[in-house]
């Protein structure tokens, strides 16, 4: 590596961290300033604040932003080197623009598995307590699903719940069918389902029983019952977000049971995993549109390659935005809606360094 690569590295990284340290503080106080209320109302303390909430939401907030930061950084020192004709300088010494590239390749590599690893491994491990502070000082993390739930325990198993309650963990107008092939064999009706005081097991009020086979079937019915299910009450509730205690592989198993389950959610899985693995490639994607706009020296300075690549990089997120809501609401598959900017934005930097000084 020559010294020119350990110079772009070195501004290249450098200028990265500087400006994200400085807008974490910036937000960090503006966060303070609107949970202030929160904070005083439930007796947060000092420590738990500083350590259990705000050390673990800067992995987060860093991961975050980290492809708008890389571009601006990009703009920032690459828009300096070509006023100060450095660009120039470097490109009429005999160096192709290809060759000028690698260093940001090697720059933007290193912050996209850096990405890859907070998204994937670290931040689920980070939010689990900064949840814990949020769901205890903040705001309930529990929600209610719509009524009439639908689940799939296992293969063959439905279970249908009028509506849940949280609070009370309580079912109402239950039903429980099994089927063998297109024949039920099997079905169980409740008032009213309630999960026991040691959270194994449901307690079944007023309850009907048919047991069917090719011959007779049986009907038992009564008052109250206990039974052993493979129904969790969390498949009967929400939990706000709750993809962000979740790793790599925790999320894909997720998706897979939602999917047997019949979770009409697990899209908002599917779009999550996918841009965790979309995010460390936009990094690398942004950089070179962010060197190909920036390494020409122009009139307006690095007041014009800054408005320019802000302007590029809100297009992009706002495109990311619409199409992760065309993804969770409509049909558009959950992959390509978080792949679908960075292959668009992708053609847009080859062009934009096919273009570039050369």
């Amino acid at each position: 590596m020559k010294l020119i690569d350990l110079y772009i590295i070195k501004k290249f990284l450098g200028t990265f961290f500087y400006a994200i340290s400085l807008l974490i503080l910036v937000v960090i106080i503006f966060d303070i300033s609107e949970n202030i209320d929160d904070f005083l109302r439930h007796r947060a303390p000092v420590s738990e604040i500083l350590f259990d909430y705000y050390i673990n939401f800067i992995p987060y907030f860093i991961n975050l932003f980290i492809y708008l930061f890389t571009f601006i950084s990009v703009i920032f020192f690459t828009s300096k080197m070509a006023n100060n004709t450095e660009v120039i300088a470097i490109l009429s010494s005999g160096v192709s623009f290809m060759r000028f590239l690698r260093p940001y390749l090697l720059a933007s590599i290193m912050l996209g598995i850096m990405s890859f690893y907070l998204g994937n491994f670290l931040i689920p491990k980070t939010n689990e307590i900064r949840r814990v502070f949020k769901d205890k000082y903040m705001s309930d993390l529990l929600r209610d699903k719509d009524r009439h739930i639908h689940v799939q325990i296992e293969r063959g198993v439905f279970i249908y719940v009028e509506n849940y309650n949280v609070k009370q963990n309580t079912g109402y107008k239950f039903t429980m069918e099994r089927y063998n092939g297109p024949e039920m064999t099997y079905k169980l009706l409740a008032d009213r389902i309630e999960l026991n005081k040691e959270g194994e097991g449901w307690i079944l009020h007023n309850y009907f029983e048919r047991k069917i086979d090719s011959l007779h079937e049986t009907i038992r019915k009564g008052r109250m019952m206990d039974t052993v299910l493979k129904l969790e009450p969390a498949d009967l509730y929400d939990i706000k977000e709750d993809f962000e205690v979740m790793n790599y592989w925790e999320l894909k198993e997720h998706i897979d049971s939602g999917k047997l389950k019949g979770n009409s959610g697990v899209t908002v899985y599917e779009v999550e995993m996918h841009k965790r693995l979309a995010s460390p490639v936009a990094i690398l994607v942004l950089t070179f549109i962010g060197v190909a706009l920036s390494s020409r020296k122009v009139r307006g300075g690095i007041g014009m390659h800054l408005g320019l690549g802000i302007l590029i990089t809100f297009t992009y997120i706002m495109f990311l935005q619409i199409s992760t809501v065309f993804a969770t609401y409509g049909n558009l598959p959950p992959a390509l809606a978080a792949w679908m900017p960075n292959i668009l934005y992708a053609v847009l930097g080859i062009y934009l360094v096919y273009k570039a000084p050369k």
